[in-house]
């Protein structure tokens, strides 16, 4: 497998694997985030998923792909702050404002930045169509985001911190896609930096969301959250590998762009199964993301 990744970097099949991986990472973040949002504390939720994350990602690491060498243990050391960070940002934002007004933010303030770093560290360039394209996404999102802050009534009085902590994250998401970027870019075998990554980045909210169960009044049942847990892990490997590997086939500002076509499936699954409220309004937003992303798509 490794070896047909590599083979089709920069190819034209490559390119369409790329958007692919990206929709198909849009789908499932939307899903993981819903299941760190949904009916537990979203702390404990982050904890139970990384902590699957790390007994599944421990034998794939230590004997199914090559080890690291040289300067790709600093660059994972790397992704273990940026990432740390970027979850705390989640459930900090997670825990003040509902799933549909959080999340939009979060998404929409990321693309922007990330073709922003992929044009200063990859010389990637965007056409003034798909340049056209990105504003119209980022028109849809941030819209999106608006109207939630004028019609939802639930949890107002957190629901500005809510919004500045979901800004703030949206640029975390922004940093920690470029640098996976030049992470898996860096390792000659991508599943190598793929199977180390998901099991250093794990290793961090296990221990926080045990210390917060144990100080919890009335803690949820452990089988439940186990569950979610292992949920979440087969999700975040869909996920996270899915836009990871589409940027190492083709252009990464593409692939986050694409990636936010998130916000979408994020409204959809906020209605069908949060019970959230979604209107024609709403629709004619998301319709916006969704014809945004088909233009940087087909602008280049």
């Amino acid at each position: 497998m490794s070896d047909l990744i590599v083979a089709l970097e920069g190819t034209e099949t490559g390119r369409h694997a790329a958007m692919l991986l990206a929709l198909l990472a849009a789908f499932l973040h939307a899903v993981f985030g819903a299941l760190q949002k949904g009916r537990f504390d979203p702390w404990l939720s982050r904890g139970a998923i990384d902590f699957w994350l790390f007994v599944l990602s421990l034998p794939m690491a230590l004997f199914l792909v090559p080890w690291p060498e040289g300067a790709a243990w600093v660059i994972l050391a790397g992704a273990l702050v940026i990432h740390f960070t970027y979850k705390v940002g989640m459930a900090l934002a997670f825990s003040r404002g509902a799933f549909t007004v959080v999340y939009p933010v979060v998404r929409g303030t990321g693309p922007l930045f990330a073709v922003i770093g992929a044009w200063l560290i990859f010389g990637e360039t965007f056409t003034w169509v798909q340049w056209l394209g990105v504003a119209v996404l980022l028109g849809g999102i941030f819209g999106l985001a608006v109207y939630n802050l004028i019609h939802v009534d639930v949890g107002r009085e957190t629901l500005v911190p809510a919004l500045w902590l979901a800004v703030g994250t949206g640029a975390l998401v922004a940093l920690y896609t470029t640098y996976d970027a030049y992470g898996i870019r860096y390792t000659p075998d991508p599943f190598t930096f793929l199977a180390w990554f998901f099991l250093i980045t794990a290793v961090d909210f296990p221990v926080l969301a045990a210390i917060r169960y144990l100080r919890m009044p009335a803690p949820p049942p452990l089988a439940g959250l186990a569950l979610r847990g292992f949920t979440g892990a087969l999700v975040a490997y869909g996920s996270f590998g899915s836009v990871m590997l589409a940027t190492r086939l083709d252009k990464v500002g593409e692939a986050a762009v694409l990636r936010e076509t998130s916000t979408v499936f994020a409204a959809l699954i906020g209605w069908l199964v949060l019970g959230d409220t979604v209107g024609p309004r709403r629709m004619a937003l998301m319709g916006l993301i969704a014809v945004g992303a088909i233009i940087v798509e087909f602008g280049g």
